[in-house]
């Protein structure tokens, strides 16, 4: 007897295969010829008996008589219970048989959803092999089923990470019903704010609004790309394009097919890379590095910067015809200076939060806490906040945290008209004592403060360290 050598061993541990047909002597042969490939042979003269089997997608191959009453040779009835298997279940593999050769019968079934079929008498061979394939073949749709539900599992593991956008101040209210207007469009969206607003929080609301919910969201710091890689992370590249191209790889626009995109740090492009990134948006295509076909891609572009691109397009430091492209609608994220009354609301969302993370006894914030909290002027917006609850309740056991329980980095006090140098210098000292934080690491310094390693570095030059 043939044994194929296209079957690891490993793959055949929990292999199973169900046969269907009236004739016993058909039952026996098929048994003998495909057992020493598949652990489980299971065989069933009455059609009647394999419901509760399908219901239970326990087989990897089902093999399927056509004709099941004594002198039928319409094969209608083997049509008939190809239906209702795959109706039980639709990616059930099925292999029919037929011992006319009738090729509009085996046309038929595959149009209904059969995958191949075999004509009796059939020779070993090619039964087994027919086998082997419809085995593969399940093997595979049962990896992409398995694949997708991860996906959609990690999606939403990461997605939890990032937390709905909260608050009921009226700037925020605003912001609720411009999200409400633009989601379900695929209108490009420029998304301006301060560094820790929840630029991305909002982009991902956008996201979770959106006819492409069930999709990727790709998030690319732009930032954080060096000048020379920019096209292979964008777009992608083929083996040998490059010394380090070892394999084929999807660069992100091709990942975020029929999905979204936010393209963060977005000012941080320098002006022959905004070129390729415009060249991108308009074409809806991308070509990989080391190849010459174009590859359309369909995204939800969302980009985002603290930077003032208009005034960059004055002075010609970014491109005109980029920044219309990206901002068919503009929003603005208010800092949280702008929103105040929002401050518990947060601050007890995050104290939640991080009580069920560090695994400790419920806690609330007093009234002169949230005092001192609303005096804090938040140069790092909400980001900071959140550190600051969280370093707050890992520091702390008892029930009530109260104001001297929090540590604020610089001045409590907010002066209510705060020029431009006086902000520069509270960006400056929170720069500085980032650094001095981390013995001045710049990437972990960076990171804290929620900047690309471009920015960080831009600062700093600008600040003198």
């Amino acid at each position: 007897m043939l044994v194929s050598s296209n079957l690891i061993d490993l793959n055949m541990i929990n292999s199973k295969i169900l046969v269907i047909d009236d004739d016993k002597d058909i039952l026996l042969s098929t048994k003998v010829v495909l057992k020493k490939d598949f652990k489980e042979i299971k065989t069933i003269s009455n059609p009647e008996e394999i419901i509760p089997y399908i219901e239970k997608k326990i087989f990897d191959v089902i093999l399927l008589d056509m004709n099941f009453t004594t002198g039928a040779t319409s094969g209608k009835e083997g049509l008939d219970w190809l239906k209702r298997i795959l109706q039980i279940d639709s990616e059930a593999t099925v292999v029919m048989m037929t011992a006319y050769g009738d090729i509009n019968l085996a046309i038929d079934s595959m149009k209904i959803g059969a995958v191949d079929f075999v004509v009796k008498p059939w020779e070993n061979k090619k039964l087994l092999a027919t086998i082997i394939a419809a085995y593969n073949l399940s093997k595979s749709k049962k990896e992409i089923v398995q694949l997708k539900n991860k996906q959609q599992t990690l999606v939403q593991d990461i997605d939890q990470s990032f937390s709905e956008v909260i608050g009921e101040s009226p700037k925020m209210i605003e912001l609720f019903n411009i999200i409400d207007k633009v989601a379900n469009t695929d209108a490009n969206i420029l998304i301006l704010g301060e560094n820790g607003t929840g630029k991305e929080v909002i982009a991902r609301a956008i996201h979770r609004k959106s006819d492409r919910a069930d999709k990727l969201f790709i998030n690319v710091d732009l930032g954080a790309i060096a000048e020379n890689l920019f096209e292979s992370e964008l777009f992608g590249h083929t083996k040998g394009s490059f010394t380090d191209a070892k394999e084929d790889r999807a660069g992100r626009f091709e990942v975020a097919d029929n999905g979204t995109l936010l393209l963060d740090e977005i000012g941080n492009l320098s002006l022959p890379l905004q070129s390729k990134l415009l060249t991108a948006i308009q074409n809806k295509e991308i070509t990989k590095v080391g190849s010459n076909h174009p590859i359309p891609v369909n995204i939800r572009l969302i980009c985002a910067t603290n930077m003032p691109l208009k005034e960059m397009v004055d002075k010609n430091e970014f491109r005109q015809d980029l920044f219309f492209r990206i901002n068919t609608v503009e929003i603005h994220i208010p800092t949280l200076r702008d929103r105040l009354e929002d401050i518990p609301l947060l601050s007890n969302h995050f104290l939640k939060m991080y009580c069920k993370k560090y695994k400790k006894q419920s806690m609330k914030i007093s009234a002169d806490a949230f005092k001192k909290l609303k005096k804090y002027n938040w140069p790092g917006n909400i980001r900071e906040l959140q550190h600051i609850i969280e370093r707050t309740v890992i520091m702390n056991n008892g029930t009530v945290l109260n104001s001297q329980d929090f540590v604020l980095n610089i001045s409590e006090s907010a002066p209510s008209n705060r020029n431009i140098l006086n902000l520069e210098e509270v960006e400056k000292q929170t720069i500085e004592n980032a650094l001095k934080k981390h013995s001045f690491n710049v990437s972990a310094a960076a990171k804290e403060l929620g900047l690309g390693r471009t920015t960080m570095y831009r600062k700093m030059t600008k600040y003198g360290f």
